[in-house]
């Protein structure tokens, strides 16, 4: 049984057979290599004229060839490209003070951009293309690389619709590197260099503030208040820069989003997602109807700490009694042992993930806060970061952690092309083990007070991904109407969020002591080319509990079309996806269903 101080040593991940490191005989050569893959490309779409009003090939066998000569080139490229940025960024999101690695990663972006920009003559060409309806299904229907890539040239024709000319986009590639993309590094570097002064255990330390909100589930009050006084300090220490680094993000968004001629910013979101508003919207008033049943977790959770009503800090306080912290091996037995019961796959590439030091677990000055996991499709492997504290909140988000790489693990095989998982169901692997730990985790428990503990942790995760996430989505859209008109200050940041917070918890939270500067944390937010990396949370975690629904009812039987299902998620809409299993994302039956697993959990915390 560890101590809080005590879960043992952790791990940092190991890149070596990737590259041998940064400055590397090996990684020179691949940039080199991509630098010629490049030009080979630029060569090739010359060549057959692949731009906006370039002609089209007749008959359609000589236009499938060419499409398929050019998707070819793309795979390759975005195959060593990806390579070359994970394995950058794994330096990069685990020591902000590597400098070696800082330069590389704006290198690599600067290659990026060529490869955006022939994304975007390609996509320009199919829209050429496509003025004659018949021209791209007659070319699909011939065997070869344009058959099999047919979703995403179907896809990607559809969404040409919104390009600007070829001139302007190339410009905005070019400008991103400067701009939103420019803004969004200096958000991580300016959120990952922060370190707070706290006293702990008689001794005052300059902490990263990583490790500060980590403290937010200590058992003892005075540690969570002083740890929340001590983040809100220090994230106003640095308010200015990153309100900077958010207008600037959501400025250039904004200003993209009408040049493209989408709807408003949530337009190119759903797309990205491959869901509609309607789906959007029945998601969204489930979770809304859900509201009263968390905030009567959350009374009850006030009455068991003897207060009247929580304050932030309470939200992760630990209830009940859950003694024992997870050293590092701990967990990793438990969370192998728990895999092993739902399939032998995922519990062999769970051994082969840890044995392989696949995870960097360690929280350090530097190193960026929460957690995710990263392909390295060269490798064909991934890597996951996490800041593991000995907690059964961070066991959790480990295996969730792993159920991404899992995923991408299942995709084996699949280009590049074929793997673009939408938001919306990249989560549905995470859930699921994370779902399988939890529920083990119940049933092991020793005692009530025990059993408590582990509905608590597992009642707090899902009111922050249906709550917070909601409060989230709210202030995302204020924040986008508000920064078309003009600049928002770091007051008016935290006014949102704030305001946000109120319409969501409502009186269950202290309204003196809500988070006022949770957006400087988030990097969600800062994503030019993602907005609204919000909802898909909580369409992941309801999705996942309707397919554990299944699975229980199903059994081993499950577990062939899971896989498949995982393997087929960058080939299909989340609509066509989910109708494989019966399942309707527009009918919020299936919504409220998923909510009331988590309701039958609420019922069972409140009981007396």
């Amino acid at each position: 049984m560890a101590s809080e101080s005590d879960v043992g040593p952790l791990p940092h991940w190991d890149l070596s057979n990737i590259y041998p490191d940064l400055e590397s005989k090996e990684f020179k050569e691949a940039v080199s290599e991509l630098k010629d893959k490049l030009d080979d490309l630029d060569a090739y779409m010359s060549k057959h004229q692949i731009s906006r009003g370039g002609p089209k090939p007749t008959p359609s066998m000589e236009l499938a060839e060419v499409i398929g000569g050019c998707v070819d080139r793309m795979n390759a490229l975005l195959r060593l490209f990806g390579t070359l940025e994970s394995y950058v960024y794994g330096f990069v999101s685990t020591d902000s003070y590597n400098t070696t690695a800082k330069r590389l990663e704006s290198e690599l972006e600067v290659l990026g951009v060529r490869l955006e920009r022939q994304g975007v003559f390609f996509q320009g060409w199919l829209r050429t293309v496509s003025e004659d309806p018949d021209a791209l299904p007659a070319a699909l229907g011939h065997e070869g690389s344009a058959q099999e890539h047919a979703f995403y040239l179907k896809e990607t024709a559809e969404q040409s619709k919104y390009l600007m000319s070829e001139a302007e986009e190339t410009l905005a590639s070019e400008l991103s590197l400067s701009g939103a993309t420019a803004w969004a590094k200096l958000q991580g570097v300016v959120s990952s260099q922060v370190k707070v002064p706290f006293e702990r255990e008689g001794r005052v330390e300059d902490l990263p503030v990583t490790v500060i909100i980590n403290l937010r589930n200590h058992p003892d009050e005075d540690v969570r208040r002083r740890a929340y006084e001590a983040e809100l300090k220090a994230w106003e220490s640095v308010r200015e820069p990153l309100a900077g680094c958010l207008n600037g993000v959501k400025g250039s968004v904004s200003t993209l989003y009408k040049r493209r001629g989408r709807t408003d910013p949530l337009h190119q979101t759903l797309d990205q997602a491959r869901i509609d508003r309607e789906t959007l919207e029945s998601l969204l008033s489930a979770m809304r109807g859900s509201f009263p049943m968390f905030r009567r977790y959350w009374h009850a959770k006030a009455e068991r700490l003897g207060k009247p009503a929580l304050a932030w800090w309470d939200l992760w306080a630990p209830v009940g009694r859950l003694e024992k912290r997870y050293t590092w091996v701990e967990a990793r037995d438990f969370i192998l042992e728990q895999f092993a019961t739902f399939s032998d796959p995922l519990a062999a590439f769970g051994r082969r993930a840890y044995d392989s030091n696949w995870i960097d677990a360690e929280p350090r000055d530097g190193k960026r806060g929460g957690a995710f996991c990263m392909r390295v499709t060269g490798v064909e492997e991934s890597r996951v970061m996490c800041n593991f504290d000995g907690s059964l909140d961070q066991l959790t988000t480990v295996a969730h952690e792993l159920g991404h790489a899992y995923h991408n693990d299942v995709q084996k095989g699949k280009t590049p092309l074929q793997r673009r998982t939408p938001m919306t169901l990249a989560e549905t692997a995470s859930i699921m083990n994370e779902t399988i730990v939890t529920d083990a985790a119940l049933a092991q428990a020793v005692d009530v007070e025990e059993q408590l503990a582990i509905l608590d942790t597992f009642l707090i995760s899902a009111s922050q991904v249906i709550v917070d996430i909601y409060s989230r989505y709210l202030f995302e859209t204020e924040v986008f109407e508000r920064r078309a008109e003009a600049e928002l200050s770091a007051d008016d940041f935290c006014e949102i969020m704030t305001h946000a917070q109120k319409e969501t918890y409502a009186e269950a939270l202290d309204q003196e002591y809500l988070h006022p500067y949770m957006w400087t944390w988030k990097s969600h937010y800062y994503i030019p080319s993602l907005s609204f990396y919000n909802f898909p949370y909580a369409f992941g975690l309801l999705f996942g509990l309707g397919l554990y629904s299944i699975y229980q009812e199903r059994g081993t039987d499950f577990l062939l079309d899971y896989d498949a299902l995982l393997r087929s998620t960058g080939e299909g809409t989340a609509a066509d996806l989910a109708a494989r299993f019966d399942i309707d994302l527009k009918e919020p039956a299936f919504w409220e269903g998923s909510l009331r697993v988590i309701e039958g959990r609420i019922d069972r915390y409140v009981a007396p």
